[in-house]
Order: C-alpha cells, then sequence, then structure tokens
C-alpha cells in the first residue's frame, strides 16, 4: 500500500450516470438503459445514486444513430451556450439539456461519473476510453475492471489527441468513460455483447462503491492505446472512395500494423500498403458510422500509465 503522502485523496463519487442511445441504433446501452429505468435494483450500491438515462430518444426512436447532427460531438462550449431555442438541431437542444442536469460541464456540480455506452460494427471487443491520462480515478477504474473480468480481454483506449479528441456527452461529468464493445452491427442485438456490456458496468459499480467505503487503491500501471492519426479511405479527385479495407486489416483491430503491410484494396483488386514510420495498433476499423466522417480506421500506440494511489479525502 502506498504512504498517506502519495496517496491521492479524491472526493467520493456519490453521483453517477449511465447514458444509453447517445447513437440510437446501438442497441446494447438502448437495452441495459431501458432495462434498469424500469427496475434499477441491479446498478444501486451503497452510497451511490446511479441514474439511467436515455440520451437521445428521438434517435432511439427512429433506430438511427442521431437525427440532425451527432450528439457524441456536440458538447462544445459554443453549442452548449447558443442561443435559439427551439430553433437549434435537436442535438444541440439535447446537449444543452443534459449539460443542465449532469453538468454544468466544467463545474463542482457536475456528476461525478458518466458511462456512456456505445457499441462499434468493428472487430474491437470490449474497450474502455479514457479522455485524460491524468485522471486517476478512471485509470485505477479500469485497472480494477480489466483483473475483475480476466481473462477476458478489455482494452483502454486514449483520446486526448488536440485535433482528433471531441466533445462527448460523457464528459459533462468529473470523471468521464466510455465503454466500446463490438462487434455489432447497428439496430441489432447479440447476446454475447450485451452480457459483456453488463459484466463491465458491475464492476465499475462495484469499483465505486469500494472507493466510497474508504478503501485505498495502489499505484498501479495501466497499459493504453493511445489514438494517434485518423485514417482516411483512399479517393479519386471527387471524393468517391476507390478502396476497401485489406483482407489483411479487416477485423484485426488491436493487432500490429508494420510499415509495408497491406492497409486497402483497390476495387481492381491492386494494394495499398501502410507507410508510416513505425509499428502502429488500429482500432475502429471499418466502423460503419465513420464513413460519413472520413474514417477507415484510428491508429494508436500502445504505452503504459502509473496511476496514483487514490482513496476517498
Amino acid at each position: 500500500m502506498s504512504s498517506y503522502n502519495n496517496t491521492a485523496r479524491l472526493t467520493e463519487a456519490r453521483r453517477v450516470a449511465i447514458f444509453g442511445g447517445t447513437h440510437g441504433n446501438e442497441m446494447s446501452g438502448v437495452t441495459l438503459v431501458n432495462l434498469w429505468m424500469k427496475n434499477s435494483d441491479e446498478i444501486q450500491r451503497k452510497g451511490v445514486e446511479a441514474k439511467p438515462f436515455i440520451t437521445n430518444p428521438k434517435a432511439v426512436e427512429k433506430c438511427t444513430r442521431y437525427v440532425d447532427t451527432d450528439l457524441n460531438r456536440a458538447f462544445t462550449p459554443e453549442n452548449l451556450s447558443a442561443p435559439g431555442g427551439d430553433e437549434l438541431p435537436y442535438e444541440v437542444q439535447r446537449a444543452q439539456e443534459i449539460n443542465r442536469v449532469f453538468g454544468p460541464k466544467g463545474s463542482p456540480d457536475a456528476y461525478d461519473v458518466i458511462f456512456d455506452l456505445h457499441n462499434t460494427t468493428s472487430n474491437m471487443g470490449c474497450t474502455l476510453i479514457l479522455e485524460s491520462s491524468k485522471d486517476h480515478f478512471n485509470l485505477q477504474m479500469m485497472n480494477y475492471i480489466k483483473k475483475a473480468i480476466a481473462p477476458a480481454s478489455c482494452l483502454v483506449l486514449l483520446n486526448e489527441h488536440p485535433l482528433l479528441k471531441y466533445s462527448t456527452s460523457r464528459s459533462v461529468a468529473k470523471h468521464p468513460v466510455g465503454l466500446e464493445v463490438g462487434p455489432q452491427p447497428q439496430g441489432v442485438l447479440r447476446s454475447n455483447i450485451f452480457e459483456a456490456m453488463r459484466v463491465i458496468l458491475k464492476h465499475a459499480l462495484d469499483f465505486i462503491e469500494l472507493f466510497n467505503e474508504g478503501m485505498e487503491f495502489p499505484s498501479c500501471t495501466v497499459e493504453v492505446f493511445r489514438v494517434s492519426e485518423r485514417i482516411d479511405y483512399p479517393r479519386d479527385a471527387n471524393g468517391n472512395i476507390i478502396a476497401m479495407v485489406h483482407p489483411n486489416l479487416q477485423d484485426c483491430d488491436w493487432e500490429p500494423l508494420n510499415p509495408g503491410d497491406p492497409m486497402f484494396q483497390t476495387f481492381d483488386g491492386k494494394t495499398i500498403h501502410y507507410q508510416g514510420s513505425g509499428t502502429v495498433y488500429p482500432t475502429f476499423i471499418n466502423e460503419a458510422a465513420y464513413y460519413e466522417k472520413q474514417q477507415a480506421f484510428v491508429t494508436t500506440r500502445r504505452e503504459t500509465l502509473v496511476a496514483s494511489a487514490i482513496r476517498k479525502a
């Protein structure tokens, strides 16, 4: 155990929200949150107020990612302070409402933790998304979850890239946690993906209860995959896609991609090779929702972070 002097003393995490339906066609989170809104016994923990919440009800009703604009990119300072009321895009109105209920973003009144539940069509397995390498509470939580579900895998994606980071619905909280589980097609519910998400949430809430009860978590190391670069599909002069993810890369999320490895295959069968300067670990490979965002996959670099010992103040 760490001594008192180098243990971070953090305030209790009393108010916790679980968001489903930020994207209305990602069915695991939608279904779990609807289940818990009817009966929340499963997510209640001693000394914790856990609130399940459907973030984008109109998109859920239509079983579409969003209605006007991507809610999970809408929590910018400009959107959250925009005047206009009913004239604003639907998701900007929702962002303002969510910020009022669970924020305000960046304030002492914001919720302690928000879990935002997502599915991906990519072969990513269970992935926890971390927004700051300095968030020792979340690092400790993720370490706890990884150990609790072993030998099953749960990887940590760190996105604090100044140009590639985006304004998520969970970013309203002091400790935002994204959970991405796949592969699962949009609008489809797969039992194995549903159960994997449910188990991770259970262990996350157990961690919060233990922390609030005064347990000290000793310093630890956490392997993360840091977002490095967004890779688009090859395109012609008119912006049309002219190649697909190469079969050697398809479904190989988190596996090393080395300079010279096949990356794309053109429609006439030619191979385009990765030309980077070193080994990277691609993820969100061929994600259906990212065609509109001109993204075939993101590259990451593997590194190890040190989490400080923590206990409640």
